[in-house]
C-alpha cells in the first residue's frame, strides 16, 4: 500500500478517470492523496463468494482484481491549514461485509435490524423499485462507510430460494431508509469519480437532498456532472454564492490610500473664522430687529 499524492502512473489516471488532475488545478485545493492497493487474490475473491454463498457481479469482481480497494482523499486550505474534504473509498474485499446478518454471539432475543421490517413500507411504491430487506430475503455489504453519513451498499434482492446473481447499488441513509442509485457498480463508480467525493453527495439522489453545509461545497467544487437544479435556491431557503477564487486568495491586501483635504495656512484659518463670527453676529442683530416691533 502506497501513498501517491502526486504523479500518477499511466494506469492509475485512467483508474481515477483523470479526476486527480482536475482536483489539483482547483482553487484551494492543498493536498490530493491516492492510496495505491495491491490487485486482490483471485483465491481471495473466491473465498468470499464460498463464505457469503453468492457471485460477486463480474464488473466488481475484475475491479477487485486490478486493485484491492480504492482510496482517494482531498483537502482544502483554510488559514495555512489543510481541512479534508472529498473522499472516495471503496472498501476492499475482506471488508465487504454484510450488513443485517444476525451474529453467533448476539442474545437470542437481542434486537437487531430485521426487526425493522415492515411490509407496509411496500404498498403504494408500484413506480419505485423494490427495496432491499434487512431479513433473510436479501443480502446486503457495505461497500462504502460514507464517513459515517451513511452506506453505500451492493445488495442481493432475491436471496430465496436461491441467490439471484442480480445486484444493485442502494444508499441507506442514517434514518435506515432506502435510496436507489445505480444497477450496476460500475455505474457507480463514475457517480463517486465525477462527484469528487464531496461531503453527503449519496444525499443528492435522496428525496430530500442535501443538506445546507454540504450544498456550500457543492457551489464551490461542483461536480463534473452536476444536476443544476440540485443548486437552485428555493423560496425558503438562502446559500451563499462563494466563489473559490476570491475564499482562498492571499489576505496580504494593497493598502488603500485616502485623500486628505489640503491644510490651509494658520492666518486664512484666523480670518476665516473672524469672517464667520462677523456674520454671524450680524445675522442675529438683524434677527432681533425684526422681532422688536418697538426698535
Amino acid at each position: 500500500m502506497e501513498e501517491r499524492p502526486h504523479g500518477l502512473s499511466p494506469h492509475l489516471e485512467r483508474l481515477t478517470l483523470g479526476v486527480a488532475r482536475v482536483l489539483e488545478t482547483s482553487p484551494g485545493v492543498a493536498e490530493v492523496t491516492f492510496v495505491e492497493k495491491e490487485p486482490a487474490e483471485r483465491h481471495a475473491i473466491i473465498s468470499w463468494e464460498q463464505k457469503n454463498s453468492c457471485v460477486l457481479p463480474e464488473d466488481l469482481k475484475n475491479f477487485y482484481l486490478m486493485t484491492d480497494g480504492f482510496q482517494m482523499t482531498w483537502s482544502v486550505k483554510t488559514d495555512d491549514t489543510p481541512m479534508p474534504l472529498g473522499s472516495m473509498v471503496i472498501n476492499s474485499i475482506s471488508k465487504l461485509c454484510r450488513l443485517g446478518g444476525s451474529s453467533m454471539y448476539a442474545l437470542p432475543n437481542a434486537p437487531c435490524l430485521a426487526d425493522l421490517e415492515d411490509d407496509s413500507d411496500e404498498e403504494g411504491d408500484e413506480d419505485k423499485p423494490e427495496k432491499p430487506h434487512f431479513d433473510s430475503r436479501s443480502l446486503i455489504f457495505e461497500l462504502d462507510p460514507c464517513n459515517g453519513n451513511g452506506k453505500v451498499c451492493l445488495v442481493y434482492k432475491h436471496a430465496k430460494p436461491v441467490v439471484s446473481p442480480d445486484t444493485e447499488i442502494w444508499f441507506l441513509d442514517r434514518a435506515l431508509y432506502w435510496h436507489f442509485l445505480t444497477k450496476t457498480f460500475t455505474a457507480y463508480y463514475r457517480l463517486l469519480i465525477t462527484h469528487l467525493g464531496l461531503p453527503q453527495w449519496q444525499y443528492a439522489f435522496t428525496s430530500y437532498g442535501v443538506s445546507p453545509q454540504a450544498k456550500q461545497w457543492f457551489n464551490m467544487y461542483k461536480p463534473i456532472t452536476i444536476n443544476t437544479a440540485l443548486l437552485s435556491e428555493e423560496a425558503d431557503s438562502f446559500v451563499n454564492k462563494l466563489d473559490p477564487n476570491k475564499v482562498f486568495k492571499s489576505k496580504n491586501k494593497t493598502p488603500v490610500m485616502k485623500k486628505k483635504p489640503p491644510s490651509q495656512p494658520a492666518g486664512a484659518q484666523k480670518s476665516h473664522s473672524s469672517m464667520t463670527s462677523s456674520k454671524t453676529s450680524s445675522l442675529v442683530g438683524n434677527s432681533s430687529k425684526k422681532r422688536d416691533p418697538q426698535i
